[in-house]
């Protein structure tokens, strides 16, 4: 059984920072992809940022130069740095993981698809 879960959301003020974080636990022997995703209300969930195990990264326009996404692959952790945040950051973010290699007993085994319970993000102008 893999879960996913984020911490690090809140308020915060236009042009302030806030620092997500999210755990896989389980038994994990590795992750291929881990990364971010929001949904703001009445609109579809998007991508903010992807880091793979070797630390090769991707980013959404919107966010580029602005934030960072980071991993700690011993302790299955992948971080997401916002700084100066604006109104339109305002959303629901989730933790993604995917090509999950992990311990069903003593066989091992890979899933995808991985997604934490969201951690509520809101910028005020």
């Amino acid at each position: 059984q893999v879960q996913l879960v984020e911490s690090g959301g809140g308020l915060v003020q236009a042009g302030g920072s806030l620092r997500l974080s999210c755990v896989a636990s389980g038994s994990i022997a590795s992750i291929s992809a881990m990364g971010w995703y929001r949904q703001a209300p009445g609109k579809q969930r998007e991508l903010v940022a992807t880091i793979t195990s070797g630390g090769n990264t991707n980013y959404a326009n919107s966010v580029k130069g602005r934030f960072t996404i980071s991993r700690n692959n011993a302790k299955n952790t992948v971080y997401l740095q916002m700084n100066s945040l604006r109104p339109e950051d305002t959303a629901v973010y989730y933790c993604n993981a995917e090509g999950v290699s992990y311990y069903s007993g003593i066989d091992l085994r890979v899933g995808y698809g991985y997604w934490g319970q969201g951690t509520q993000v809101t910028v005020s102008s």
